[in-house]
């Protein structure tokens, strides 16, 4: 196959593909169905057939922290926290979303009302209450859609790290978001090379490895790379547009419990400006903090003080 045909063929295909952008940014009025069909002590299954993988770890009698990871991760990346919190007497659960890490790998429903979805669906069949939603990146999306969608009965507070509300996509009436030349980029390259693209994307600006100066650790470039593999190529794909053109900012606007947002101001990914700042100012009496200097994947760059800040936001 010559380079203009093999161009062509992937082309056709992220057209197949392409979820509209319209369908991601919808906003229905009632939330999905959260009912468990079967559950282990590490799984769920929810009503649709998928299988959730979890992690519940700490004291079961301990305040209960929840934490939603990034694209295109799993509950692997936030080991780190976990095991920080746990030790402090803190329940931690963590899921890796559908069609990432040890989860099913469903064709469809792959979209922000879906992972938003399972996130209650977890926090139901664990009966979770006074629950410290945090999320990370695309998690950061998916706890503030499971908000919009399911309210704070159980929810005592809320963490959005690097995350990407209120929206990434550049639109008429989103002026200071990313051109969508930028996603259609990133969907090409997983298209023609995604453990190319992981690598590129590790080994550069998720971590900020590519500043002058910077301290590269292969560990977490192999580590990062290793979890995105793991997940669904279709689930990995789709989710590129539920992260880029999911809009959130009615979500944000329900935000009724304390929130802390923290933010790199070198984040190469999800642009600070944007993102947390504009979350901040959509979300009432919202605390925002920024790192100078850090990158999109702080929460491995700079854990000590990371870790730190959220014990004290969950002490308050």
């Amino acid at each position: 196959m010559n380079l203009i045909t093999r161009t062509f063929a992937i082309s056709l295909l992220a057209l197949a593909l392409q979820p509209t952008f319209a369908a991601q940014a919808a906003q229905p009025a009632k939330s999905g169905s959260t009912a468990v069909a079967a559950q282990t002590a590490s799984t769920i299954t929810i009503a649709d057939g998928v299988q959730l993988y979890y992690k519940d770890w700490g004291p079961k009698d301990g305040p209960v922290v929840t934490f939603s990871h990034g694209w295109p991760l799993s509950s692997d990346s936030w080991e780190s926290q976990m095991l920080f919190l746990a030790s402090q007497g803190y329940r931690v659960v963590a899921h890796d979303r559908r069609g990432h890490g040890r989860s099913s790998q469903p064709w469809e429903g792959n979209d922000m009302n879906h992972y938003a979805d399972d996130l209650a669906a977890v926090i139901e069949a664990l009966d979770l209450k006074d629950v410290t939603l945090v999320g990370f990146s695309t998690g950061g999306g998916e706890v503030a859609r499971y908000i919009g969608r399911h309210g704070t009965r159980r929810v005592k507070k809320a963490v959005l790290v690097s995350a990407v509300p209120p929206m990434m996509l550049k639109t008429a009436d989103n002026p200071g978001g990313l051109p969508l030349e930028v996603f259609d980029g990133i969907r090409k390259a997983s298209l023609e090379d995604r453990a190319q693209l992981y690598l590129d994307l590790a080994s550069g600006p998720f971590y900020g490895f590519n500043r002058p100066g910077a301290k590269v650790s292969q560990g977490l470039i192999d580590n990062w790379r290793a979890q995105g593999m793991q997940a669904g190529h279709k689930n990995t794909y789709d989710s590129i547009a539920a992260f880029s053109a999911t809009d959130f900012r009615e979500d944000l606007k329900k935000f009724d419990v304390p929130t802390l947002v923290i933010h790199g101001d070198d984040d190469q990914i999800v642009p600070l400006e944007s993102s947390g700042k504009a979350s901040a100012a959509l979300i009432k009496d919202a605390q925002l903090i920024v790192y100078p200097g850090a990158p999109h994947g702080l929460t491995d760059t700079h854990k000590e003080r990371f870790n730190q800040d959220l014990l004290d936001f969950l002490r308050k």
